[in-house]
């Protein structure tokens, strides 16, 4: 049995120095009211209970002439024993929030492997590669608009060492832009449409490197954050789906499959599975969403009987129970892991 999974860890960058030091310290980090060092051990904690063999993680510290995404994480896999030792990057980005796996090499061999040509600033319709740029009609007008990503997905070539299958790994996390400028209601709507529409041109794009995929007959899976789902805000119904529908598939039956959105897809009322906890300081609340996926292609789902978990501190009962598990999700981050269990 082996485990895959994603986690989107809130602000992991901060928690390290520029030689890629865990800062075990009592200075606040950057989550709120959580100091470095607790927040460290509580990461310590869930990646432990967590026991996965590979692990897409989504905001991974940064990547730059003075920082190293690598580092950092080989040395807190390090200083907590992880099985999931080793650290790969792909593209690197300007946001301080990588996309990088953290895998188990007694088990795996990964390699940053990214498909698509690679593009000028014209860009290319056919899904070019991820780096590069996505000539895309996003608001109907005939005149292609230029699509980049701000945090370049993370293809992954990943061998299981034991039978020698091949999977293809696409770590995500695609999100709408604030609507920075806008200086009236009209302008904050215009901007978050259109920033809206940039989005799900990215999860089109996506999509159309999945289809590559499942034509060439490779195992895919597509794990991380999408910030967007079923139901999730009033722009869908402008729009009409989302963009973790267009990844999916749009068939009646998709070509790929995770059970928590469908679950969402298929119940636009009562409760549904979420993946993150946010504070609402104006309203002195915890808005609850769903995020995270773990989308598989329909071999491995038929082949490796595949079984999924989140690991929220309140909904599922083991962590519920585990106080010290709960609590450090809790402190950990904004976001919970979720994970699939895979008989290869």
């Amino acid at each position: 049995m082996l485990r895959i999974a994603t986690y989107n860890v809130e602000w992991f960058n901060a928690l390290f120095d520029d030689e890629g030091t865990l800062l075990e310290d009592h200075e606040w980090s950057a989550r709120q009211d959580v100091k470095r060092g607790d927040q460290l051990g509580a990461l310590g904690i869930v990646f432990t209970a967590l026991d996965a063999d590979a692990v897409m993680v989504i905001e991974a510290p940064d990547d730059n002439r003075h920082r190293s995404t690598v580092r950092a994480l080989e040395n807190f896999a390090h200083a907590y024993g992880l099985r999931a030792r080793q650290a790969l990057l792909g593209f690197r980005n300007s946001t301080q929030q990588e996309i990088a796996l953290l895998y188990n090499p007694d088990v795996f061999r990964a390699v940053h492997d990214p498909q698509g040509d690679e593009t000028g600033k014209k860009g290319a319709r056919d899904a070019p590669r991820f780096d590069g740029v996505f000539r895309f009609d996003v608001d109907i007008d005939a005149k292609p608009d230029l699509i980049t990503f701000s945090k370049p997905p993370l293809e992954v070539r990943l061998e299981v060492k034991e039978t020698g299958r091949i999977l293809r790994l696409i770590g995500v996390h695609v999100k709408s832009k604030a609507p920075i400028g806008a200086d009236s209601p009209d302008e904050v709507m215009r901007l978050s449409i259109d920033n809206r529409r940039k989005q799900l041109a990215q999860c089109v794009w996506l999509r159309q490197r999945v289809d590559q995929h499942l034509a060439a007959g490779d195992p895919v899976i597509v794990l991380g954050d999408f910030n967007d789902g079923p139901g999730l805000d009033e722009y869908e119904k402008l729009f009409g789906r989302s963009g973790v529908e267009i990844v999916l598939g749009e068939n009646s039956e998709p070509e790929l499959y995770d059970p928590h959105a469908r679950m969402a897809l298929g119940r636009r009322v009562g409760a549904m599975p979420v993946t993150a906890r946010f504070y609402i300081h104006q309203e002195k609340r915890y808005l609850q969403a769903l995020l995270d996926y773990v989308m598989v292609s329909s071999d491995i789902l038929r082949d490796a009987a595949p079984r999924w978990r989140i690991w929220h501190p309140f909904d599922d009962p083991v962590c519920y129970h585990t106080l010290e598990l709960r609590e450090a999700l809790l402190t950990a981050s904004d976001h919970f892991p979720v994970s699939v269990d895979l008989t290869l």
